[in-house]
């Protein structure tokens, strides 16, 4: 298999990962019916693509292109609705779906920035935009502050793992090394959402804006 395959195939494993955690989100958080969840799934699992397209000027975006990016969102969004009671079961479940498809798209999206031509610092922002746009639209249409603005290391591993495929390329690595530079440039992402998920870990605040800020003031310190 080429590297384009496995690269597309790791794109598709995001888009499915993203679609469950999208899916599950809105079971669990706002109750829909299946054109609910089902459409939240989509939206979670290509949203980011989508605003990585078009920022690019890459029209139409792969998602309209390729039927297989639909397919298989509306596959984990079906998928979702149907076994929800037992997969929201496991606590962790959405969690770390989020962190798989938040991995693999930082490192796709940052890939095929690069591929069009864009410098390193744009094509690192484009990369973390593809691993947190979806998320960030699904939230807003459930009414909730978007993950990337309230929930502690999200946005900083996707800059991570963006940021260590675009060194591999401008070294020459990932010419020589391909997949494996990508899949370890996910897995750094992906642990480093996965630790500051597990020890609670917060990007930094302004002082006075954390937690003892939050109780001092009367809030009750829940996260969106």
């Amino acid at each position: 298999m080429s590297d384009a395959s496995v690269l597309l195939v790791l794109d598709l494993a995001g888009t499915f990962a993203f679609a469950l955690n999208g899916a599950l989100t809105a079971v669990r958080a706002a109750h829909l019916d299946i054109v609910g969840v089902i459409t939240l799934g989509m939206i979670t699992a290509v949203g980011g693509g989508i605003i990585r397209d078009v920022l690019l000027g890459a029209l139409p975006p792969a998602t309209f292109v390729d039927w297989r990016y639909l397919a298989v969102a509306a596959s984990g969004g079906l998928i979702a609705f149907l076994f929800s009671r037992w997969l929201t079961r496991f606590t962790s479940t959405i969690d770390v779906l989020d962190a798989a498809g938040l991995s693999l798209f930082a490192v796709t999206g940052a890939g095929k920035a690069l591929e069009l031509g864009v410098g390193p610092a744009q094509a690192i922002i484009l990369g973390a935009v593809t691993g947190v746009g979806g998320g960030t639209v699904r939230d807003v249409l459930i009414q909730r502050v978007p993950s990337v603005l309230s929930s502690g290391l999200y946005a900083i591993p996707a800059l991570v793992g963006a940021a260590l495929l675009v060194a591999a390329d401008s070294g020459g690595v990932h010419n020589v090394l391909g997949v494996p530079v990508a899949l370890g440039a996910a897995m750094v992402c992906f642990l480093i959402r996965m630790v500051g998920l597990h020890f609670g870990i917060d990007a930094p605040k302004p002082p006075g804006t954390g937690r003892e800020g939050s109780a001092a003031s009367g809030g009750d310190g829940r996260r969106g």
